[in-house]
């Protein structure tokens, strides 16, 4: 796709002169970039206006409308997230290790950014903000490829970049949004290994599943998230009620946010009406097990497609279950590695399973929808990666970056 090749060029001339930036002239741009957006806060709300109107005549259901939104807080919360990178360490130009070798060589490895970052991703808005700030603060150009139902807030969030970046006199092709929104965009730049150095899908499984399966480019596979909460024997249940009910609730569009509700037998019939009423309350419908749909009334039985299921709705399965033990089996065997949490005064509990959980985020007696770049004091994230090469749980500015190994000699020959 020619338009592919013009923005993978463009990546590539702007690639070296945003690598070379140093701490200040980095965050001198994101200073300016957030200024701009509270500026620029009634066109990013027109342009997001269209969006939305776009997403109603799409049918969109609520919980991608929710993903799709902005507000004047949400601009603000973008423009924060800037600020807050600004804060962070600078990790571009860190030597990690320096060692001398017996024939009098200084090898060591110094912290550069991976290069060009493509993303692929659906619906958020504040993702092209989060984004193009990361790569920015580590000097690596990005790609975006949102999705037609963002365009036109994704157009006027880049285009604020452009703005500041050339008040800088800078390349504005440091960040780039593809404008072809057809999935054969998408299909292109998951071969554009030329100009790509990495690219990172983020929205649904469909989404993540087609570029990891078709992408000739280096894939960081982030987002799915069938994320548990699993209330022990030995749990406060005031605490868990609250838990599963902010997990389900607080933005059940989202990754982070609990999908699937475990039960201890022994506190089931005092937990599971409370938690049954708290969740009543959020509208959220309860696909049970035997025992829960006894417990709970209103609670529709359950499936076997429901316990691996990532709503991203306000749905939750329940399953009632014999041992903490028998609970991690569960979440090993339905989890998506993502975020799971246990509701427990137990500290064995506590520690079983935060050792044999495998996910890139576990808690104890806390809500899953922490598991987030900014709430980690990343200010932002690119994603939150879900396998275990190069990157796990939310990417921050470390995560953005890899090693160049230095050599320091003194006229070494090899014998």
């Amino acid at each position: 796709m020619k338009e592919l090749i013009e923005i993978g060029k463009r990546a590539k001339e702007a690639s070296g002169q945003l690598a070379n930036l140093n701490t200040d002239q980095k965050n001198r741009i994101l200073m300016l970039v957030a200024d701009l957006l509270e500026q620029y806060t009634p066109t990013i709300l027109k342009a997001n206006a269209k969006d939305l109107e776009l997403g109603e005549e799409m049918g969109l259901n609520g919980a991608i409308v929710d993903r799709l939104t902005l507000s004047d807080d949400r601009v603000k919360g973008m423009a924060e997230g800037l600020r807050e990178i600004v804060q962070l360490e600078d990790p571009i130009g860190e030597i990690e290790e320096m060692k001398k070798r017996p024939n009098g060589l200084l090898i060591g490895k110094k912290r550069v950014p991976l290069g060009v970052v493509g993303v692929i991703y659906e619906s958020r808005p504040n993702v092209t903000a989060d984004v193009a700030g990361l790569c920015i603060k580590t000097g690596n150009v990005c790609v975006l490829r949102g999705g037609k139902e963002a365009f036109q807030s994704n157009n006027v969030i880049v285009k604020i970049f452009h703005e500041a970046i050339e008040g800088c006199d800078l390349n504005p092709h440091m960040v780039q949004l593809v404008q072809n929104t057809t999935r054969e965009s998408a299909v292109a730049m998951m071969k554009l290994n030329d100009y790509l150095d990495i690219l990172i899908p983020r929205g649904g499984a469909g989404l993540i599943q087609a570029v990891v399966q078709n992408s000739t480019v280096p894939v960081i596979e982030t987002g799915v998230g069938n994320c548990h909460i699993y209330v022990d024997d030995a749990a406060d249940l005031e605490k868990a009620v609250a838990i599963v009910y902010n997990a389900k609730t607080h933005r059940p569009g989202v990754c982070n946010a609990a999908e699937s509700l475990l039960v201890h037998q022994k506190v089931a019939t005092e937990v599971l009406p409370a938690i049954g009423n708290s969740l009543k309350k959020g509208n959220v419908e309860i696909r049970g097990d035997e025992t829960t749909c006894r417990i709970i009334a209103e609670a529709k039985p359950a499936v076997e497609e429901d316990w691996a299921r990532e709503y991203l709705d306000l749905v939750i399965s329940s399953k009632v279950v014999g041992s903490v033990e028998e609970a991690v089996d569960h979440i090993n065997k339905y989890g998506s590695g993502h975020s799971e949490s246990i509701v427990t005064d137990n500290y064995s509990h506590a520690q079983y399973f935060l050792d044999r959980v495998d996910a890139a985020a576990v808690y104890v007696n806390a809500s899953t929808r922490f598991t987030d770049g900014f709430e980690f004091g990343y200010g932002a994230e690119i994603g939150i990666s879900t396998q275990k090469l190069h990157a796990r749980g939310p990417m921050g500015l470390r995560e953005l970056t890899t090693n160049k190994y230095i050599i320091y000699g003194s006229g070494q020959i090899r014998q």
